[in-house]
């Protein structure tokens, strides 16, 4: 046994039962996340069942049931609820009942001992809202100015060829509203600014003026008729809409406005299903969210984390590389150079919203005031960059990661051989060639590490992002076709926000968590997908120098 222990066998089987636990952990973390975010997407069954309140009466429920749990029989007693039979504990589920504009309420737990039969209608018909989430009820009758077209067999279909009409409608009202309006305040906006600058600087003649009133008359004209034109399809997707019984008898009209879909989820098929479920998940992935972010898509927050990880890149790779390159190749080794090795490590470990607090007072208030006042005087007092947006944020990161990128790139000069640097100097190349053109190219794997790690870190960060440019909702994304197209002043919406506001700041949790989970999941994915881009740069630049690495 002593032989055996001395021999280091047991600690090689304890850090492999580490790494094994480890392993088991992360796999654990990332399986519960994907259970529980991508099964949102699937067409959850709605149920039909009867209920006995606390007074004695019964109602009627529809709605998914969501989860369930044991609860003791105790509690429920003390609650009011008359709970037959001597057990101790029972089982209660939770059940999203919908219809929040009509009960008030989205979610409720019913114990078990008091439910009816439990059944699965199939003409239980879904009804996916842009407001106040989901409807569930009976389909009794199409509507069209508030005359019945279609009823019975007939309502379905025609119900389905409306939604389709509705939503295409819903889609050209949106396209109008963001891109043609966009585009005739983005010009109104470009002449206020162009009439206060020459205003600024003297030059507001009487022809400049007519000028920019021309213009701004023709812009005007143009935003009338796009009003009329909206005017007109807001008429057209109104006069539509679909009645149905809900559970508590009553029939209610819902306006196919506001409807983003309808279907039987008793009565789909696997293969209906699948489909149903890949393009719910498409959904996700590219379009805008709705219902306070507990609805809709996430594809803003998917554009806000890369772009913003990009620029980040962009800005920590040369100011890490050359703070790590003048410590390693050019500094000497006195007190100095000692004491801000100390403060680079040392940084890696200050918590992220105090970078947060440095972003704000120094790049926003003073170097974004300052460039506002040099700049942009004509819009102020509006600020430009004196206010936060994904510059700022990129920039607050850049800085935040520096600390990694330093250390990597001097562990990777470290390890060139001084033969190599000797070689190329006895050969007449210059210091600065003999850096650039042998022991840097040698350091781009080590370089490369680095940043993966940034990326890794910059990408999860939350904190920093809440004072220097990350939002709930984002109207305009950083990149559209008005010059100069890249807009780094806008705020932006991210990934890590975006998990937090929908779980801890939304009006309606439990419709909220299947989000936070899918969110999640995508949050990592981006980031492994980032990595995997920058390991993929990393393994070809060493495959290039192998040669060079043998010497």
């Amino acid at each position: 046994m002593k032989d055996w222990i001395k021999s280091g066998a047991p600690w090689i089987w304890m850090t492999a039962g580490a790494l094994a636990l480890s392993l088991v952990m992360v796999f654990g973390v990332l399986w519960l996340t994907a259970a529980r975010g991508l099964t949102h997407f699937w067409p959850a069954q709605v149920a039909e069942t009867t209920f006995i309140e606390k007074n004695g009466s019964k109602i009627r429920l529809i709605g998914e049931i969501r989860e369930r749990e044991e609860v003791a029989v105790r509690r429920l007693v003390e609650a009011g609820f008359n709970i037959p039979g001597d057990d101790k504990f029972t089982t209660r589920y939770l059940i999203k009942l919908g219809n929040r504009d009509i009960h008030g309420f989205d979610f409720k737990w019913y114990p078990a001992p008091l439910l009816g039969e439990i059944t699965y209608p199939g003409d239980l018909l879904t009804v996916e809202r842009r407001e106040w989430g989901n409807f569930y009820g009976h389909l009794q009758a199409v509507k069209e100015d508030g005359k019945v077209v279609a009823r019975g067999a007939a309502a379905m279909p025609e119900l389905e060829k409306r939604v389709e009409r509705a939503r295409a409608l819903f889609d050209e009202i949106y396209r109008t509203e963001k891109h043609d309006i966009g585009r005739i305040n983005h010009r109104l906006e470009q002449l206020r600014l162009q009439e206060r600058k020459l205003q600024l600087q003297g030059k507001l003649t009487e022809a400049e003026k007519q000028s920019i009133e021309r213009q701004r008359e023709a812009a005007n004209a143009e935003f009338g008729q796009i009003q009329e034109r909206l005017e007109q399809l807001r008429r057209e997707i109104g006069r539509d809409s679909l009645s149905a019984e809900v559970m508590d008898g009553r029939v209610v009209d819902v306006p196919l406005a506001k409807v983003a879909d309808t279907y039987h989820a008793n009565a789909m098929g696997m293969a209906g299903k699948i489909g149903f479920y890949a393009r719910k998940l498409y959904a996700f992935i590219s379009e805008d969210p709705r219902e306070a972010n507990t609805e809709g898509g996430i594809f803003p927050a998917i554009f806000g984390t890369v772009m913003m990880v990009i620029l980040m890149s962009i800005m920590v790779m040369p100011l890490g590389v050359i703070a790590a390159v003048y410590m390693r190749e050019y500094a000497g080794k006195g007190l100095m150079i000692r004491i801000i090795r100390i403060a680079v490590n040392n940084l890696a470990g200050v918590p992220s919203i105090v970078y947060g607090v440095f972003g704000l007072g120094f790049f926003i208030y003073f170097l974004g005031g300052n460039i506002d006042a040099l700049f942009f005087p004509e819009a102020l007092p509006a600020p430009t960059f004196g206010s936060p947006g994904i510059l700022w944020a990129s920039l607050t990161l850049a800085i935040l990661t520096l600390p990694v990128v330093i250390v990597a790139t001097e562990e990777g000069l470290s390890r060139v051989p001084l033969s190599l640097r000797e070689g190329s100097l006895a050969l007449g190349a210059t210091k600065a060639e003999t850096l650039w053109r042998t022991v840097l190219p040698m350091t781009a794997p080590a370089i490369m590490t680095g940043l993966i790690l940034a990326v890794a870190r910059a990408a999860g960060e939350t904190a920093p992002l809440m004072l220097v440019g990350v939002v709930k909702l984002a109207p305009n994304l950083p990149l559209d076709g008005y010059f100069p197209y890249f807009h780094l002043e806008r705020q932006f919406m991210h990934l890590g926000f975006h998990i937090y506001d929908v779980g801890f700041q939304s009006p309606n949790v439990e419709a909220a968590r299947p989000l936070v989970y899918a969110t999640a999941l995508l949050l990592v994915i981006v980031i492994v997908v980032l990595n995997l881009a920058a390991v993929s740069l990393r393994n070809r630049l060493r495959e290039n120098l192998r040669g060079l690495e043998g010497i």
